[in-house]
């Protein structure tokens, strides 16, 4: 009797797994989704920063984007026109003329350059000094608690003196600053030569308030504009590039509008050419931004 009954539950088992695996084949192929090869072609030639800098969440939902939709092939800030060409060979596509973009910071005041700064206590983040008034005069600047330096994987931002500083030889353009600063004072230019001209400040005020609250804003005097029509004024005491116009061969006027700029408020920032290098040799050109971590937001005395 005892026999019987294990060879009943024996054949129970095996009937029961046969049956299961039956039904797993049949799952296996009726909801098998087809997967395109080219997609893990196109995910092993990205980086695999996953910064999230091309507007998706990961590599792998780029690369997936990239094969079944029409999806730029040269999104990848990280991997750069390496990158761009790689993919466009897998795909069979051409790769039209892109340009990295890096970002920029429209503000140029230091600590000491800010008026009517107060003793801040509160939370030592911008996202939450910014929420509050009366931190300091200018409501556009750069508040200078370096939100932007946590945000960056890369290392390439620092706040010095109380001023958000790229590092243009770490940077790859991923974007995590711009999204972050609570003021957008931080935004992606495209770099068509290695060192942009770009105008470091925000505040859209005229030059009389602009001048209560902080000792080197720009004024609004529209110099540039008359010098060159790469700058233009809207509805704002703040001037604005036109990077669509930005031609690096044809710089002599963009050179005059600088010149004439009386608060050097249009800045050149990215990596310095030879000739920028031998131009200011020697000289102090508070035109020029000039990269010096020495300090970070952590070597300063912060009260409260």
């Amino acid at each position: 009797m005892t026999l019987v009954l294990i060879m009943l539950a024996a054949g129970t088992m095996l009937a029961l797994g046969a049956l299961m695996g039956y039904v797993l084949g049949w799952a296996n192929k009726a909801f098998h989704v087809v997967v395109d090869p080219r997609i893990e072609q196109v995910n092993e030639a990205l980086p695999g920063a996953n910064c999230g800098g091309c507007g998706f969440v990961g590599c792998g939902e780029y690369a997936e984007a990239v094969v079944e939709s029409d999806t730029a092939v040269d999104l990848c800030t990280v991997g750069g026109e390496s990158c761009a060409a790689a993919l466009a060979e897998i795909l069979g596509v051409t790769v039209e003329q892109s340009w990295p973009f890096r970002p920029a910071v429209h503000c140029g005041a230091t600590y000491a350059e800010r008026l009517k700064r107060s003793d801040y206590r509160g939370e030592q983040q911008c996202a939450t000094a910014n929420i509050v008034s009366g931190v300091q005069g200018c409501t556009y600047g750069c508040l200078g608690f370096g939100d932007c330096d946590r945000s960056c994987t890369f290392d390439a931002i620092h706040t010095i003196d109380g001023l958000a500083t790229v590092d243009y030889d770490k940077c790859v353009g991923c974007g995590a600053c711009s999204k972050v600063c609570p003021r957008n004072i931080i935004s992606m230019v495209p770099f068509k030569i290695e060192q942009m001209v770009v105008v470091a400040c925000a505040n859209e005020d005229f030059g009389k308030d602009v001048k209560g609250v902080c000792k080197v804003g720009c004024l609004g005097c529209k110099a540039c504009a008359r010098a060159s029509d790469l700058f233009t004024f809207t509805d704002t005491n703040i001037p604005v590039i036109d990077y669509d116009k930005y031609d690096p061969d044809q710089m002599d006027e963009v050179e005059v509008a600088l010149a004439k700029c009386p608060m050097k408020r249009l800045a050149k920032v990215g990596k310095p050419s030879d000739k920028d290098i031998e131009g200011v040799a020697g000289e102090d050109a508070p035109g020029v931004v000039q990269v010096d971590f020495k300090t970070t937001v952590d070597d300063t005395e912060w009260h409260g």
